[in-house]
Order: structure tokens, then sequence, then C-alpha cells
């Protein structure tokens, strides 16, 4: 790519591409091995997300987390576009569409976040992460000082270095239906 272009252009470019491939990579998860880490067993309150579209599937990881005793927490888009969290009870009828995500109703949590999931495109093995472009979660991400881990399928970690803007939030962990790959933290 050529070195003039902005890192946003560059990562859009990027987006349009990883959509486009995204559709061979689908696989399901129980995501068991996410569910068995240290973070996420000692969590009280765990945020995640209403997958939808072509992103890795969340509603097993969701309910398991529910039925393990954990207060789940689903984001709601704000009109500036960030992220408020929201108690999820699990049931459908909890959940009203935005667009094309489905959120949760309810009143806004207060309090301390162990764990967000998070989706993405592609992650770095420095711990970047590609989203879908609106920032959302990289506002919401810089508020918490949470364990934050994205789920991506297999061949969605990658070794090139991602396009990175002073806004990005880094995770400290990426998970595959396969894997779960923790990212040192720098000094």
């Amino acid at each position: 790519m050529d070195s003039t272009q902005s890192a946003s252009s560059i990562k859009s470019q990027l987006r349009q591409r990883f959509r486009s491939e995204r559709e061979f990579l689908i696989s399901e998860s129980s995501w068991q091995h996410l569910l068995d880490s240290r973070e996420v067993k000692s969590a009280q309150v765990v945020a995640s997300y209403h997958s939808y579209g072509s992103e890795p599937d969340t509603s097993a990881l969701n309910r398991s987390l529910i039925q393990s005793g954990k207060t789940l927490l689903l984001p709601r888009r704000l009109a500036d576009n960030g992220l408020d969290w929201i108690i999820w009870s699990g049931r459908d009828e909890d959940l009203e569409i935005d667009g094309k995500v489905r959120s949760p109703k309810g009143g806004s949590f207060r309090g301390d976040i162990d764990v967000v999931i998070i989706p993405a495109l592609h992650v770095d093995r420095e711990g970047n992460r590609l989203g879908q472009g609106g920032g959302s979660y990289d506002r919401a991400l810089s508020k918490l000082n949470s364990w934050k881990v994205a789920l991506i399928y297999s061949g969605e970690l990658t070794s090139e270095k991602l396009p990175v803007e002073s806004f990005d939030c880094k995770l400290d962990a990426a998970a595959t239906p396969e894997i779960l790959v923790r990212f040192t933290a720098e000094s």
C-alpha cells in the first residue's frame, strides 16, 4: 500500500477486504476455552455483544456466561455513537432492534466490568484490533479498566501489523474458535 495513505484510508480498504474474506471462515464454537480462562472464571461482570451477520456467534457464549452466574452486559449504541452497557437477562424479548444490531432494553449499568468481549474483523499479534469502523468500541474501551478480548475466526489473527490511530485501544487477548492468545503488555 502507498505510504502516503492515511491510517484511516488503509483501515477502510482492509475492512472491505476482510469482510469479503470472512464468509469463507465462518465456523461454530462453544468458546469453552475462553469460558475456562482465568480471567473469565474469576470475573463477576462480563460485557459481551449480540452477534449478527458474519460475526463469530456469541449466543452459546452469552448463555453460558449467564448460566454460570455472571452478570452479563450487552452494549447499546448512544446517539453520539458511544456505547452504554445494559444488563441482559438472556431473554430475546429483552432486546430491541437498532439497525442490524440487537440491543438490550433497560437502564445503564454502573459499576466495574471485569471482562469485555468485543467483535473484530482482524487482530494483529500486538493486540491491535480492526473493527467495523464506527469507533464505538474504542471510545467505550478507553473508559474501562477491564480485560479486553476480541472474538475472531481462525485466520483473522495476523502477524502483519494493522494500521493504528491515536484513539485505538489495544486488546489483552484474542480468541479464535480453537485458541486464546494473550498479548504481552507494553512496559
